[in-house]
């Protein structure tokens, strides 16, 4: 075929394999993307193939669903390219439940007038935290990018060198506190900070002693921090506030990774941690402490453009309630059941899942992810298969992410759940052809 043989696009939407196939706007789209990609295939001296069916793909790509569920076969359990998170059941249900009609966000129902959505979450994250006030935002940058603006807009952040971090997609500390309009000033090295050094940087301009929590990485060897309390009372005696950023955050005990309970008791006068990580909620991001600096974060004019809409109020309130039975957050919330199920029950799921592909099962280790404990390795096991369908899983419905491994795609059962064995094992089937 030459490039004068192709139809005209009216042409080839007269098609009465097409003609009724979608709306007209929508046909005549497709119609123009299948010929720009015949009329490359022509000159890179290919053949173009069955128009109609390009069409007829291209409307099926443009109707599809480009946000998919996935099954998460990594090991990675908080895994950010993933969804980080999984919700709960009954976060689902309250989301379904408030997304379905109208809901009282911003009204009060005992006054009859105006309410703030701030209302629905504050008071059982200060029952969980201790602290005196409570905020939520749209994600962790945002909370910490408030709490810049709103207490150190124009004058100095001290923060040690060694917390000067970058996390996931670039996002980097030192940028944040350029677009809050505060001015870094390091302290320490890299590897060692003193309460002294920030003890020494305190002048006329300093506005906050900022604590980044090393999420994603651990600095060892010859290290050393300040620990909070430490920071706490050089802080206080220069009348100026700690804020804690904790990163991912957690409510339960885990390891080394701190609470905010903990940073509170510690004596920071803010903490600002996540919700969609180990907390095992929503995308969010939570500022708790005093009330009167929780006040001056509600109060400046950039928190309406980061507040968290009704579906992740929703869905944390949903989960922070969990919460207040610690044996069923440990039940019900999939991060902290992934995090405490015994080995012994994921070697079983892999020998299942193994027995109904052909696979073998093979030792692993997972990942809590999301940038919380970097070094913590979780025992598991997967069900390894061929490595060649490691694609194929992908573009199986619903797609299946593994991990490759010595010329083998594993699926890690720490990750996979007792309901989701059958769909991977339908959708190794498939990928087999």
């Amino acid at each position: 075929m030459e490039l004068r043989d192709l139809p005209s696009v009216d042409e080839l939407a007269a098609d009465e394999r097409l003609a009724s196939a979608a709306p007209r706007p929508l046909l005549v789209s497709a119609v123009r993307t299948a010929l720009l990609h015949a009329r490359e295939d022509i000159q890179a001296g290919a053949d173009p193939g069955d128009l109609v069916g390009r069409v007829e793909l291209e409307l099926a790509s443009a109707r599809g669903a480009r946000l998919r569920r996935t099954i998460n076969a990594t090991g990675v359990i908080v895994h950010t390219n993933l969804g980080r998170a999984p919700l709960a059941q009954s976060a689902l249900e309250r989301v379904t439940e408030i997304s379905a009609g109208y809901s009282n966000l911003e009204y009060d129902l005992a006054e009859g007038g105006r309410g703030s959505r701030q209302d629905h979450v504050a008071p059982i994250l200060r029952r969980l935290t201790g602290a005196e006030g409570a905020l939520v935002v749209n994600n962790n940058a945002a909370a910490v990018l408030l709490a810049l603006a709103a207490l150190a807009e124009g004058r100095e952040v001290l923060v040690s060198r060694g917390e000067l971090i970058e996390i996931g997609d670039g996002f980097r500390i030192p940028d944040v506190l350029a677009r809050s309009g505060a001015r870094l000033r390091e302290v320490g090295t890299t590897n060692r900070t003193r309460a002294s050094d920030y003890e020494r940087a305190i002048g006329p301009e300093t506005a906050l002693l900022l604590r980044v929590h090393q999420s994603n990485f651990r600095l060892v060897g010859f290290t050393e921090q300040p620990r909070l309390d430490e920071l706490v009372r050089v802080g206080r005696a220069h009348g100026l506030p700690v804020v804690d950023d904790l990163g991912s955050g957690v409510l339960v005990q885990l390891e080394d990774e701190p609470s905010a309970r903990d940073a509170l008791a510690s004596g920071a006068d803010l903490v600002c941690f996540s919700g969609d990580k180990l907390l095992g909620g929503p995308q969010a991001g939570i500022v708790v402490g005093r009330a009167e600096l929780v006040e001056r974060l509600r109060r400046h004019p950039l928190q309406r453009a980061l507040r968290a809409d009704k579906l992740t109020l929703a869905a944390l309130e949903a989960t922070l309630s969990l919460y207040l039975d610690p044996e069923r957050a440990a039940r019900e919330i999939p991060v902290l059941r992934m995090l405490g199920e015994p080995v012994e029950s994921v070697l079983a799921r892999a020998e299942r899942l193994a027995a109904l592909v052909g696979g073998e099962v093979e030792q692993t280790v997972g990942r809590v992810g999301g940038g919380a404990l970097p070094l913590a390795e979780l025992p598991s096991f997967a069900c390894a298969v061929e490595e060649e369908l490691a694609t194929r899983l992908r573009e199986t419905d619903p797609p299946v992410v593994g991990v490759l491994r010595d010329g083998r795609c594993l699926l890690d059962c720490r990750t996979i759940t007792e309901a989701e064995v059958d769909e991977v094992a339908a959708a190794v089937a498939t990928a087999r052809g």
